[in-house]
């Protein structure tokens, strides 16, 4: 995707108080997939005051008109403080990031692990209740199943990345890469995350019925509950 005049909005909505817009993720590190992952973008304000949100709204009306998310925003000092709180997030920005405008303020960040096992471990049970609960009216159909576990198997990934730095691993880039590494040091059975990589990746090898379906789900929570087996003993 082009950015341009979505940054030429930005600069005129924010003017000098802009100080950086920079996108990571999947798109970042060249693990997108169109029609199934987001750009992630973090926007780097000198000050936020409910005005300097305000001067946004019309570009981030346009931005989710066309299907993604808003973005992450920060002052610049923020970003020097909350590093230590949101230790997954800000690892997951440094590893793979670029700058579209401005300075790179994620340069020399200091990162404290310190909270890392237990934001970790929050994320993954908080991810697993929803995921149970998105369940129930996901079963009632094939595609219902197929796009749930898609969709989901991204978020988690992000979470296995720091289960990998927590064992003191450096995580691949692509989220494919990172579960399979995740599957392999923890020693869980890798094939229904494959299987689902394949959904995600329109790569089916074959065509999943309402049984199968609900069979690979459940073989994909099993694993789910053993990574947060493993996170709680580390």
């Amino acid at each position: 995707m082009k950015f341009e005049a979505f940054l030429d909005d930005l600069k005129a909505a924010h003017g000098e108080n802009l100080a950086s817009v920079i996108l990571y993720g999947s798109a970042a590190a060249g693990d997108f997939i169109p029609q199934a992952s987001d750009y992630n973008l973090l926007i780097a304000l000198h000050k936020i005051a409910p005005g300097d949100l305000r001067e946004s709204h019309a570009v981030m009306r346009e931005w989710t008109r066309l299907g993604y998310h808003v973005p992450v925003y920060f002052t610049v000092d923020e970003l020097q403080t909350a590093a230590d709180v949101f230790p997954i997030e800000f690892h997951n920005m440094e590893r793979a990031r670029k700058v579209l405008y401005g300075a790179d303020v994620l340069a020399g960040l200091e990162i404290s692990d310190e909270f890392l096992r237990h934001q970790t471990e929050y994320e993954l049970r908080s991810k697993l209740i929803r995921l149970r609960r998105a369940y129930i009216p996901a079963s009632e159909s094939v595609e219902g199943l197929q796009n749930l576990m898609a969709e989901s198997l991204s978020s988690f990934a992000a979470l296995f990345r720091a289960v990998l730095l927590m064992k003191g691993i450096e995580p691949p880039v692509t989220k494919h890469k990172i579960v399979a590494l995740t599957a392999q040091e923890l020693k869980l059975d890798g094939k229904p995350f494959e299987k689902i990589f394949n959904i995600r990746e329109k790569n089916f090898a074959e065509k999943l019925t309402e049984v199968t379906a609900n069979e690979l789900f459940g073989e994909y929570m099993e694993q789910i509950e053993a990574v947060i087996v493993a996170v709680d003993t580390l």
